[in-house]
């Protein structure tokens, strides 16, 4: 796979640049006003650490969002990330042949049938 030309923006570049800039709340506003510490947001927004569920809940109720908007934002900036970082071993997987597999089990068919919104 080849490397990315445009870097991928982490979630915490995301909840700076369009949330905190726009709303001209600061990092350690947020962080007292949800009730956590400042280092965690300074942290998140410099990409150093994740938006756990924790945090993504304190997220959804601050700027009146689903939490899960903060969690799909970490899954898959994560996932884009592995699949970069494994490309070749990922390329080299023979997939299961899945009509076998779901012939005896029909009822995990849906699972692939239902895809999560993307942020």
């Amino acid at each position: 796979m080849p490397k990315r030309q445009i870097p991928l923006a982490t979630p915490g570049e995301i909840l700076l640049e369009e949330f905190l800039k726009p709303l001209g709340v600061t990092q350690y506003r947020l962080a007292k006003e949800i009730g956590v510490p400042q280092r965690r947001i300074g942290e998140i927004v410099a990409g150093k650490r994740s938006i756990t569920a924790d945090t993504a809940a304190r997220l959804g109720v601050y700027f009146g969002m689903e939490a899960e908007f903060w969690l799909n934002l970490q899954a898959h900036y994560d996932l884009a990330i592995t699949r970069e970082a494994l490309a070749e071993n990922l390329a080299a997987i023979q997939p299961l042949a899945v009509s076998a597999f779901y012939r005896v089990r029909p009822h995990l068919l849906r699972h692939l049938l239902v895809s999560d919104p993307i942020c």
